[in-house]
């Protein structure tokens, strides 16, 4: 064997035991989700369920169905409302080049960098005068505030390369801005539109800060608060939190493995000009 072969067998082998170590939490999480209660307290702890059980799984079924069912809606919306707004904002700063573009991209840039904290704190002084507080309106628009500047930012790259012979083609046709927007230039950003409608769902999905300060104690909360009180209430029953854990996993897991060759066309493209 080579010394180029061995040392393209160590980093394989380097790549895989770091791949296995950032793993083991989620492998964990599956192996206690099938545990039973009274084996949680063996030591050490079973590596694999010697007797697997789908009694966690019933818990999460029972009780935490409303909690998905909103983060859903609540998920959906922000995505509808970000590409709303993002997407003719990003043809504007790419093609239209309005003036003072240069200095609003900035602020998007800015706008990134404040603490979620510090919004939720904004939008709750807000809210508690408009009467949006506990509501499912409320948490899409807060959540799309963490996807707008984002998903702008991404859209004004990916529409910068479009060629401009089509849009003035277009133009020459007798289509307006508006219409070369909705029939050339939105179809032909289908991967930055599903890499950003990914990241806003995922966003809004995972988010803590916005559902706890402007949803808790509502009617309508999400699964992170959902999480968050089972965990509460259920202390002992570890293969019933971490089964909701799994849950709460899977959509996200499942829209990102579809989405993950729209995602990386979509980031990459615009980020490299001839």
């Amino acid at each position: 064997m080579s010394s180029n072969d061995r040392r393209t067998g160590g980093k394989t082998a380097v790549g895989l035991l770091l791949t296995a170590v950032m793993l083991f939490p989620v492998y964990w999480m599956l192996n206690v989700s099938f545990t039973r209660d009274q084996d949680m307290r063996k030591s050490p702890p079973d590596l694999f369920p010697a007797h697997a059980t789908l009694e966690g799984y019933r818990a999460v079924l029972d009780q935490q169905l409303p909690y998905l069912g909103t983060s859903l809606v609540i998920g959906l919306g922000t995505v509808a409302l970000t590409v709303a707004l993002a997407a003719p904002a990003g043809y504007a700063l790419a093609k239209l080049r309005p003036r003072g573009g240069s200095l609003l991209s900035f602020l998007f840039l800015v706008a990134q960098m404040i603490p979620g904290i510090i919004m939720a704190m904004g939008f709750y002084a807000i809210y508690l005068q408009l009467g949006l507080l506990q509501s499912v309106p409320g948490l899409i628009v807060a959540d799309s505030t963490l996807a707008v500047p984002f998903a702008v930012l991404i859209f004004t790259a990916f529409m910068s390369g479009i060629p401009g012979e089509l849009l003035q083609a277009a133009q020459m046709d007798g289509a307006g801005p508006l219409r070369t927007f909705r029939s050339i230039v939105l179809p032909m950003s289908r991967n930055a539109v599903v890499t950003v409608s990914l990241f806003a769902f995922l966003w809004s999905w995972s988010d803590f800060v916005f559902a706890s300060t402007l949803a808790g104690g509502g009617a309508h909360e999400p699964i992170t608060l959902g999480i968050y009180h089972y965990i509460g209430n259920n202390n002992q029953q570890w293969n019933a939190i971490m089964a909701t854990a799994v849950v709460a996993s899977l959509p996200a897991a499942v829209i990102l493995v579809l989405a993950q060759r729209y995602v990386a066309a979509g980031v990459t493209t615009g980020a490299v000009k001839d």
